[in-house]
């Protein structure tokens, strides 16, 4: 005869499959959703300059400031199986020592139930935007690019970029001011 223990096994397994065929019966349900949405980025202000780079033997390293206006309608990604999404602001270019540089500016974190909706007015780079050289200066091609990872209650982890980048030229010479 079985005993209570072999019959307690018997249904915590058995119930275990269950919540394992249910919990991939959701993710299966939104696992193919399209989860781009059009994005607005407008630049209002570059400014470049030349600093010191503590991490070299004396050298100098360009370091940009960017105000930018960013506008996206994010209720079309949020749906039952969304916790939360990871936004991100990120420059890409090129120099003659690398062919991609990426840098994330800005970033920020969607609950679901929160107003998923984005109209953000000058707002400068959270993050600084150094290069290893001099890379920025008169570069005409550094795309700003919104991301994001939606974090799902089941499944996988999706990267999704928005449809819609801006590509900002810097500018030839450098600041000189203090303040930004």
């Amino acid at each position: 005869m079985n005993t209570v223990l072999s019959r307690a096994n018997s249904l915590f397994a058995f119930s275990l499959s269950v919540m394992a065929a249910l919990t991939f019966g959701c993710f299966i349900t939104t696992a193919f959703k399209d989860r781009r949405v059009p994005v607005d980025i407008h630049v209002s202000k570059v400014m470049l300059k030349n600093v010191d780079d503590f991490t070299g033997p004396r050298e100098r390293s360009d370091l940009g400031f960017i105000t930018f206006d960013l506008s996206a309608n994010l209720q079309p990604i949020f749906d039952w199986n969304v916790k939360q999404l990871f936004l991100y602001l990120s420059a890409e270019y090129t120099t003659r020592n690398n062919a991609l540089n990426q840098v994330v500016l800005w970033d920020k974190i969607v609950l679901r139930g929160e107003n998923p909706k984005l109209y953000l007015r000058d707002m400068k780079s959270k993050y600084f935007f150094f290069d290893d050289g001099n890379g920025l200066r008169a570069n005409k091609n550094i795309t700003l690019t919104l991301s994001w990872n939606v974090v799902p209650n089941a499944g996988l982890l999706p990267l999704v970029a928005g449809s819609g980048h801006m590509s900002v030229p810097f500018p030839e010479t450098y600041e000189m001011t203090k303040s930004y």
